[in-house]
């Protein structure tokens, strides 16, 4: 393994329990201290090439949950989904979905009638996003008053840094 390379347990050969990871037999992971170690993000691969990474990128980007959270209450046609994802341009959710849909996570339906009718679901593989969805949804209610506090003050003190520093003339 590259120097400054991590790996997740499942690569590592470690295992999960709850919110905590253990080492593989026979040693640690190279960056914890005994072999049941608080679990953390250094034990991902996150190199850009890591099939972990590609897929957490397709299922966390921006359109990817939207399209998934809508998909998960029902089978919906092209067009509506194109109403309730506010912003999404027609390209995007095209692109979208054929991702998903090769991931299976998501399944297309093309119905022969005149004109033609193509429905979108999750597959069974795509509704059991339906729980980490939800938990994210949630944390984030729970959480978003926080949030604005610290963008708040994180805007305030970069404002106060700009009108601070010293101005070169041009």
């Amino acid at each position: 393994m590259e120097e400054g390379t991590v790996k997740s347990p499942g690569h590592s050969g470690g295992t999960m329990h709850g919110k905590r990871a253990t080492a593989p037999a026979g040693g640690t992971d190279g960056g914890a201290a005994d072999a049941d170690c608080d679990y953390d993000a250094r034990q991902w691969d996150v190199r850009e090439g890591c099939e972990v990474r590609q897929i957490l990128d397709r299922v966390a980007d921006k359109w990817s949950l939207l399209v998934i959270a809508l998909l998960d209450r029902r089978v919906l046609r092209f067009t509506e989904l194109r109403r309730e994802v506010d912003g999404i341009s027609q390209r995007m959710l095209t692109v979208t979905l054929r991702q998903l849909e090769r991931d299976g996570l998501v399944r297309r339906t093309v119905h022969p009638v005149v004109p033609p009718r193509v429905d979108y679901e999750l597959t069974p593989l795509g509704a059991t996003l339906h729980d980490t969805i939800q938990s994210l949804v949630t944390w984030t209610e729970e959480h978003q008053d926080e949030i604005a506090t610290a963008r708040a003050a994180y805007d305030a003190c970069v404002a106060r840094e700009r009108r601070d520093a010293p101005r070169t003339p041009q």
